[in-house]
C-alpha cells in the first residue's frame, strides 16, 4: 500500500475519534442547494437531496458513512479488535494501533517550533503547542470551562449529566474515567504497589501513598484563604472552612 493510502486511512479513522464535530460540517453550497425549488415554485428535482445521517442508539453521535458508525459502536461495547504484537494493548481503531505503535520504536517526528520538544503522535504536539498560544477551543456548554483537547471536554461533561461509563465487574460501582476505575479495582485485588520511601508502609493508590509521605515532610499544600491555616490534604482544608469560616457543625 502506497504512503498515501496510509495517511487516508488515518486522517478518516481520527474523523471518526472527534464525532459529529467533524461529520456535521457541511459543504459550502449545501445550504444554497438544499430546497431548492424550481422557477413553477415546485421542488427542483435535480436538487440534491439531504444526505441520510447515521445515528448512534447508545448516544448523541451522528455520522456519514455506516461503516463509521459500526467503528463508534465498539467504544460502547467495548470491542478492541486490533492488538498490538510486541505489549499486547488493544485499540478500537487501527489508526491508534499504528499511533501506539511509535512508543515501542521510540520514533518522535513532531517537534515543537516553541520550545524543541518532540512527540511521537502529531495530535500530542497540537495539544502541547495550545499549552504556548493559551488556545482552548472547546467550550462546556453547561458551566463555560475551556479544553484544549475534545476528549478532556468529553469527560468533563459526564460531570455535569452524572454519566459514569465504567462499570465494576466485582461490586457494580460506576466511575465517570476509566483511570478512576483502574484504581478502585486495585481495591478488590488487594495490591498494594505503593511503597513509602521512609517507613516502607505500603498503600494500593499513588494518591494515599503521596498524602502519607506528607506526614514525613511536614508538606501542607493545601493553605486556607481566611486564615494562616494549612493542610496535607485537600478534604482537611474543605472540612476545616466548612466547620471554621461557615459557622457550620458537621
Amino acid at each position: 500500500m502506497r504512503e498515501v493510502g496510509e495517511i487516508t486511512v488515518t486522517l478518516e479513522e481520527e474523523e471518526e475519534e472527534t464525532g459529529d464535530l467533524i461529520n456535521n460540517r457541511e459543504r459550502p453550497d449545501s445550504h444554497s442547494d438544499r430546497g431548492k425549488k424550481s422557477p413553477s415554485g415546485e421542488p427542483d428535482p435535480d436538487a440534491p437531496k439531504p444526505v441520510r445521517r447515521h445515528h448512534c442508539s447508545q448516544c448523541n453521535l451522528s455520522f456519514k458513512f455506516l461503516w463509521k458508525l459500526k467503528q463508534h459502536e465498539r467504544t460502547h461495547i467495548g470491542e478492541k479488535p486490533h492488538h498490538c504484537s510486541q505489549c499486547g494493548k488493544s485499540f478500537t481503531l487501527l489508526g491508534n494501533l499504528k499511533k501506539h505503535k511509535g512508543i515501542h520504536t521510540g520514533e518522535k517526528p513532531f517537534q515543537c517550533s516553541q520550545c524543541g520538544k518532540r512527540f511521537s503522535r502529531s495530535q500530542e504536539l497540537k495539544s502541547h503547542e495550545m499549552k504556548h498560544t493559551g488556545d482552548r477551543p472547546h467550550h462546556c456548554s453547561h458551566c463555560g470551562k475551556s479544553f484544549t483537547q475534545l476528549g478532556s471536554l468529553n469527560k468533563h461533561k459526564r460531570i455535569h449529566t452524572g454519566e459514569k461509563p465504567y462499570h465494576c465487574s466485582q461490586c457494580g460501582k460506576s466511575f465517570i474515567q476509566l483511570g478512576n476505575l483502574n484504581n478502585h479495582n486495585i481495591i478488590h485485588t488487594e495490591e498494594k504497589p505503593f511503597q513509602c520511601f521512609y517507613c516502607g508502609k505500603r498503600f494500593s493508590r499513588s494518591q494515599d501513598l503521596k498524602s502519607h509521605e506528607m506526614i514525613h515532610t511536614g508538606e501542607k499544600p493545601h493553605h486556607c484563604s481566611h486564615c494562616a491555616k494549612s493542610f496535607t490534604q485537600l478534604g482537611s482544608l474543605n472540612k476545616h472552612k466548612k466547620r471554621i469560616h461557615s459557622g457550620e457543625k458537621s
